[in-house]
C-alpha cells in the first residue's frame, strides 16, 4: 500500500494488532484525531474511546493509553483493548451501570468525572 503506515497496538500481555493502515482515529484529551501516512510526529495519551483502523475494519474500544506516531508506525500502548465486534449487549450494559454509578461519586475530581463522561458516551455509542 503507498499510503499505509503500520499500526501496533499493544498490550503488557500481548500484542492485539500489528499491520497496515491508511487511516487510524484515536480519542486523545485533545479530541478524536485522525492520523494518515507522513502525519508529523507526535506523542500523546488516549483518553475513553474508540480506535477506528480502516484497513482493518476493525474498532476497538480503549480507557486508557499512550500513543506515538513517528516515521510512519503509530505505536498504540494500552492495559486493554477489546474488539468491540466481541462485546455483548448484557457486558455493554453492565458497563454502563458500573460506570454511571461510579460517576455518582461526590468525592471524584473534574477530571475523573471527564474520563467516566467518556466511557459512558462511547459505551452508549457501541450499544
Amino acid at each position: 500500500m503507498v499510503d499505509s503506515f503500520s499500526v501496533e497496538i499493544i498490550t503488557p500481555d500481548k500484542t492485539i494488532l500489528k499491520s497496515e493502515a491508511s487511516e487510524v482515529t484515536i480519542p486523545s484529551y485533545e479530541g478524536q484525531m485522525g492520523i494518515l501516512k507522513d502525519h508529523i510526529p507526535l506523542i500523546t495519551f488516549l483518553r475513553p474511546g474508540l480506535i477506528l483502523i480502516n484497513q482493518e475494519k476493525k474498532n476497538f474500544f480503549v480507557e486508557e493509553g499512550t500513543v506515538e506516531f513517528s516515521n510512519n508506525r503509530l505505536l498504540i500502548l494500552t492495559s486493554k483493548v477489546p474488539d468491540i465486534s466481541n462485546f455483548k449487549k448484557d457486558t455493554i450494559k453492565g458497563l454502563i451501570e458500573e460506570a454511571e454509578k461510579k460517576f455518582q461519586d461526590d468525592n471524584l475530581t473534574d477530571k475523573e468525572k471527564y474520563i467516566i463522561s467518556y466511557k459512558i458516551d462511547t459505551l452508549k455509542e457501541i450499544n
